[in-house]
């Protein structure tokens, strides 16, 4: 028999999951699973990792997402639909195709860009709206249709249940876990009457939040950090038990003996899921030209010179060698209006008042961004390399590091999103 957990939380569910992504995939390997999927609280931030390590170990990625559905509409950011288990329930949704994957991420923005409040939340208009491609099962305790059957009655959940199965069809799944938890066997019961009622599949899963038993501790320290609790408070959030581990294949077969085929399912979804290309040309941002210049390297040319004026008093051949070297390779790279970009925001700052860095790392190496103001360290009098930063040898985007002081830095966002749009600018984590 063939098993795949496909309910897996790794480090990126901040504060929560306690799985490092390695860690996770080798022990995939050594199980022999030939799939595992990535299921993070509210966020799509460790994919990238995750499916360039699983493809180094051969085993299939299956991105999916435990997204924060809102009660409501993900619009209502009242006291009343605060971050709490009333108001906020859990939905697990997968990427089937190349379709569901862009779907997956859309969901994810929007619910960071539309739905935050106290966490990134989605509803079921947007779901409705991006169901194409997707995958859904009935998740965990804490989603809507067991909170309903445990709150209000298995005669309302049903009819929830029977609205997400008319939103994704074959492609919806009820989910069994099984914790030692008295409520998950009440809401298992049921569930299984609704199997076999709606013909609906069942598959088996573990609410993986750590990779082995032993690491269950740790994982609750991380809860005290989230919740702001001590770890001896008896009345704070904590996990019931220590069963939410990355199960073997065995253990899982032992646990669901009475149902393989709920494992056996699991494979029926691997086999429907596409591996995600994630991968994608890099989209280069543009800066908007003052009139008189005819491209980006032309501007960036005059303002690099203008600075070298300012900052080298006379610039000597050995100068201006340098400066048009290393801006025929920001004109080769294409990476002008990246330039361009920092240099405005930087200026920016300053005339804001905000204490800007020096420079540090491997930008600290170009006389460019030394003349156009990004640092403020030369180069050419310490002797350091340009190719360290930019190497026409190796293409990658530049990346160069700029420091702004504690009070300051707020401004210089607020400056970037006013200027460029907040739909293109993004904060890391």
């Amino acid at each position: 028999m063939q098993f795949s957990h496909l309910h897996v939380h790794t480090q990126f569910s901040l504060l929560d999951g306690a799985a490092a992504i390695t860690n996770l995939l080798y022990k995939a390997k050594n199980d022999g699973m030939k799939a595992i999927a990535i299921t993070d609280h509210g966020n799509m931030f460790g994919v990238p990792r995750f499916v360039s390590e699983a493809k180094k170990q051969d085993i299939k990625p299956i991105v999916g997402c435990e997204f924060y559905l809102a009660r409501g509409s993900r619009f209502d950011k009242t006291k009343s639909n605060r971050d709490d288990e009333k108001n906020i329930f859990h939905q697990l949704i997968l990427a089937k195709n190349p379709e569901g994957y862009r779907n997956l991420s859309i969901l994810s923005s929007r619910g960071f860009t539309e739905g935050y409040y106290y966490k990134p939340r989605i509803d079921k208009e947007l779901i409705r709206q991006f169901r194409g491609g997707l995958i859904a099962t009935t998740c965990c305790l804490a989603s809507e249709i067991n909170q309903t059957i445990l709150h209000r009655g298995e005669e309302e959940a049903e009819k929830l249940f029977v609205e997400w199965l008319d939103i994704f069809g074959e492609d919806y799944y009820i989910e069994l876990q099984r914790h030692n938890i008295p409520e998950q066997d009440t809401c298992n019961k049921v569930l299984l009457r609704w199997a076999e009622k709606y013909k609906v599949k069942t598959i088996a899963t573990n609410d993986v939040h750590y990779v082995n038993i032993e690491d269950a501790e740790a994982q609750d320290i991380l809860l005290c950090l989230q919740t702001g609790k001590d770890f001896n408070d008896p009345n704070r959030m904590r996990f019931n038990g220590n069963m939410f581990f990355m199960k073997t294949t065995a253990e899982m077969q032992q646990l669901f003996a009475d149902i393989p085929e709920a494992l056996e399912n699991t494979q029926e979804i691997v086999d429907k899921i596409e591996t995600p290309s994630i991968t994608r040309d890099i989209l280069l941002p543009v800066y908007n030209l003052p009139e008189g210049f005819a491209s980006e390297i032309d501007y960036l040319r005059y303002l690099t010179y203008e600075g070298a004026k300012k900052r080298y008093k006379e610039p000597d051949a050995s100068i201006t060698e340098r400066l048009d070297f290393e801006l025929k390779v920001i004109a080769d790279m294409g990476f002008a209006g990246y330039f361009l970009i920092v240099q405005d925001f930087t200026s920016a700052a300053r005339e804001l008042g905000v204490t800007v860095g020096p420079g540090r790392g491997s930008a600290a190496g170009s006389a460019v961004a030394y003349c156009t103001g990004i640092t403020n360290i030369d180069p050419i009098q310490y002797d350091l390399l340009f190719e360290r930063f930019l190497n026409p040898e190796r293409v990658s985007m530049p990346d160069i590091d700029i420091d702004f002081d504690d009070d300051g830095r707020q401004k210089v966002i607020d400056y970037v999103v006013n200027k460029y749009g907040k739909e293109r600018v993004a904060q890391i984590v």
